[in-house]
């Protein structure tokens, strides 16, 4: 069971990468991208109907941390304070920018939100990154298993550690340049006219980029946790994750339809995701100082009866979710216009 639920959150975690990261990336890029009103209207609804049911995955996630691994809820909550709290402003700006734009229409009003949901955008797209790389590193975790972290110490990632060195800062990186690169390939999936030729541009111009820094940061993670190497050595199976990810890099560049073009971005996202996931297991929370102090599946889990339990809930609430998106999805495909009217 806890191995179970370490998948389950680990798939939900991704599933919210995979779609609240196009609209992230979208929002990074909207300011570079869509450069008239017109545009900016278009760029705004290829994500309206959806971006905020994407976030019920960020939410669905938090919900099966909090009772499947309680101890690991506690502990990375209280470690992350600060972050969090800069997390949730920066969703915060994100959903106001958005809901707030078209509500007067000068030369000031429009302009400004747009800046702010795009530095938003940008913003979450790096924290969401250097939490990763902070799980992948490890927390100076204490014996009774709670840890803080300040914001930055010497940037290194031995000794006093802090959320941002130079490890987490790359992972962060490579956070942004991935989801500018997967809401490159949504654009111009969802848009046509010169907001589609330059999202095809951004998506050319940002694969080797995102070539570099995913190879860059494979390395410092090997170099960094030893135990991603350890894990792979275990159990060899695990490089079908590493693999998917590789093989949907190289489809991003060779595939000319779009469609395609975002599936394979999507599948880049996921292969990285439960590599990172896979290389950690059984950990949920390594400590970077003493391993044995560091949260695992089993010393982090709630009880059986607990565990046993919450399919009871999650299966039908996951089979609700994936109807909804389904018909979401379905519903809003095609192009988008700039006309003038509608919400965006």
């Amino acid at each position: 069971m806890e191995t179970f639920w370490f998948c389950a959150v680990a798939v939900m975690v991704a599933m919210y990468v995979v779609l609240d990261g196009f609209d992230l990336g979208v929002g990074a890029l909207h300011l570079w991208a869509a450069r008239t009103e017109p545009e900016r209207r278009m760029s705004l609804r290829s994500i309206g109907p959806v971006w905020d049911g994407n976030e019920v995955w960020l939410l669905a996630a938090g919900g099966v941390l909090y009772f499947a691994f309680p101890a690991l809820y506690a502990s990375s909550f209280s470690g992350f304070y600060l972050p969090l709290m800069v997390v949730l402003w920066l969703l915060i700006l994100r959903g106001t920018a958005l809901e707030l734009r078209n509500h007067l229409g000068n030369a000031v009003w429009r302009p400004f939100w747009d800046v702010v949901f795009s530095g938003a955008s940008a913003l979450l797209a790096v924290f969401f990154g250097a939490a990763l790389g902070n799980v992948v590193r490890g927390v100076p975790l204490s014996a009774d298993g709670y840890f803080f972290l300040p914001l930055w110490t010497h940037f290194g990632v031995r000794g006093e550690v802090g959320i941002l060195d130079w490890y987490t800062l790359l992972a962060g990186v490579a956070a942004l340049v991935t989801l500018l690169s997967h809401g490159a390939h949504w654009l111009a999936l969802k848009t046509a006219g010169p907001l589609h030729e330059r999202a095809e541009k951004a998506g050319r111009a940002l694969w080797p980029v995102l070539l570099a820094v995913t190879v860059a940061l494979t390395a410092a993670s090997f170099a960094v946790q030893p135990r991603l190497g350890a894990r792979f050595t275990e159990a060899p199976g695990n490089f079908v994750f590493p693999a998917l990810a590789v093989a949907a890099l190289a489809l991003m560049r060779v595939w000319r339809d779009e469609l395609k073009r975002f599936l394979a971005s999507c599948a880049f996202i996921i292969g990285m995701l439960t590599s990172a996931a896979a290389g950690v297991y059984p950990y949920v929370l390594p400590s970077h100082q003493d391993a044995a102090r560091g949260l695992t599946i089993y010393n982090a889990a709630a009880p059986q009866p607990g565990l046993t339990w919450g399919l009871y809930w999650w299966a039908p609430g996951m089979l609700l979710v994936t109807a909804y998106f389904v018909f979401t999805y379905r519903n809003f495909a095609g192009k988008v216009s700039g006309e003038e009217g509608g919400h965006y």
